[in-house]
C-alpha cells in the first residue's frame, strides 16, 4: 500500500451484519478517518439502523469529533423493503441472544439520545470542516444521497468522491433475479443518483459475490486472533449465515459491505472501467435492475459513462486485508 494522508470519510449505512463489519474495518483502517457515520433505512427501520450504529460504536474506540446523524426512513417512493429474513430481528443476528458466561448481555443495546443531528446536518458541518476532501461511502440505499441532491446540492457536489455499494451488472441479483437489495429497496434514489454526474464509484454484486468466507472459516479467523472485539463477528453473523445455508444454499458469507471500505482502503485492489449504468425503476420482475452499456461500439453511439464501476477484484489480497484489521 502507498503512503498517504489518511482520507475523510463518511459512512452512510443501514446496519445490518455486513455493515457492521464494514464499519468496524473503517474504523480499524489507518488509511481512512471517519468524520461522519449516517443511518438511513434499508436492511431495518431508520432508527433500528441507528440504535444498530451506537451499539457497533459502543464496541470500539471512536475517533475523537465522530459525527453520528440520522437520515430517511422511507425510500423516495417505495414502501420500504427491509431485510429481517438475513439479519434477524435486530439487523445484528439477534445480539441479544449472545450472554457472558454470567448470563448477562455481551453486547448492551443503545438508546437513542434525545436530540439527534440529521444525515444531512451532519454531511453539512463535515464538508463545513474539511472543504473538497471528504468521500462518501453508501452502505445502504441511496435515498439519503438522492435527498441531498434535492435539498442539499452544494453540500452533495463538494464530495471528493462517492463509494456506493449496490447493483449487479453481470451477476444475478440477491432480492430479485436481477436485482441487488440496496438499489432494489429505492430504485427512484439511485437513479437520481446515477443522473447526477457525481464523481461515483459503484461496488456491485460482481466483485463482492467473489469474497466471502465459510462458516468454519470465519471461526478459525476469530478464535486465531488476539483481539476480543475479533468475537463479534461470529455473534454478528449466525443468523445470515443460517440463511445463506437454508434459502441460498451455498453456505456462503459475503463482504458485500466492506467491499465498499476496502475500496477506499485500497483502490488497486479494484480493477474499474468507465460505463453508462442506468436504473429500471419499476416493474414487477424489473424494479431495482442495474444496466450497463458494455456494447462493442464507437464512444460516440453509446451514452457517456456516468461511473466507475468495480468488475474485478483481487480476492486473495482482500481477504488478507479484511482478517487482518478484523481479526488482529
Amino acid at each position: 500500500m502507498q503512503n498517504r494522508s489518511p482520507i475523510k470519510v463518511i459512512i452512510d449505512t443501514d446496519p445490518g451484519a455486513d455493515d457492521a463489519l464494514a464499519i468496524l474495518l473503517a474504523l480499524a483502517s489507518p488509511e481512512l478517518d471517519v468524520v461522519g457515520v449516517t443511518t438511513v433505512c434499508g436492511n431495518v427501520p431508520v432508527g433500528q439502523a441507528t440504535k444498530n450504529l451506537l451499539r457497533i460504536l459502543n464496541l470500539v474506540k471512536t475517533p475523537p469529533g465522530l459525527l453520528v446523524g440520522q437520515g430517511a426512513a422511507r425510500p423516495l417512493e417505495e414502501d420500504l423493503v427491509t431485510a429481517f429474513q438475513v439479519h434477524g430481528s435486530d439487523g445484528l443476528g439477534e445480539l441479544d441472544r449472545v450472554l457472558t458466561a454470567a448470563g448477562a448481555p455481551r453486547y448492551p443495546s443503545a438508546r437513542l439520545p434525545s436530540i439527534l443531528p440529521t444525515a444531512q446536518e451532519v454531511w453539512n458541518d463535515c464538508v463545513r470542516r474539511y472543504a473538497e476532501d471528504v468521500t462518501l461511502i453508501t452502505l445502504g440505499p441511496l435515498t439519503n444521497l438522492a435527498l441531498g441532491l434535492k435539498v442539499n446540492p452544494l453540500t452533495v457536489q463538494k464530495f471528493h468522491s462517492v463509494i456506493a455499494m449496490g447493483g449487479a451488472i453481470g451477476v444475478p441479483g440477491n432480492i430479485a433475479p436481477a436485482a441487488e437489495f440496496n438499489i432494489y429497496v429505492d430504485p427512484h434514489a439511485a437513479h437520481r443518483v446515477f443522473q447526477a454526474s457525481l464523481p461515483l464509484t459503484l461496488v456491485p454484486l460482481d466483485v463482492t459475490t467473489r469474497v466471502g468466507v465459510t462458516r468454519d472459516l470465519l471461526a478459525t479467523w476469530a478464535d486465531s486472533s488476539c483481539d476480543p472485539i475479533s468475537r463479534v463477528l461470529t455473534d454478528l453473523t449466525g443468523k445470515a449465515f443460517g440463511f445463506a445455508e437454508d434459502v441460498e444454499g451455498h453456505g456462503t458469507f459475503y463482504f458485500h459491505d466492506p467491499l465498499a471500505v476496502l475500496t477506499a482502503i485500497e483502490p488497486s485492489l479494484m480493477t474499474m472501467e468507465f460505463l453508462h449504468v442506468s436504473v429500471e425503476m419499476s416493474g414487477q420482475v424489473s424494479r431495482g435492475i442495474t444496466i450497463a452499456d458494455r456494447r462493442l461500439r464507437k464512444p460516440e453511439q453509446k451514452a457517456a459513462p456516468n461511473m466507475r464501476v468495480a468488475v474485478d477484484v483481487n480476492v486473495d489480497r482482500a481477504l488478507h486485508l479484511l482478517r487482518n484489521r478484523l481479526c488482529p
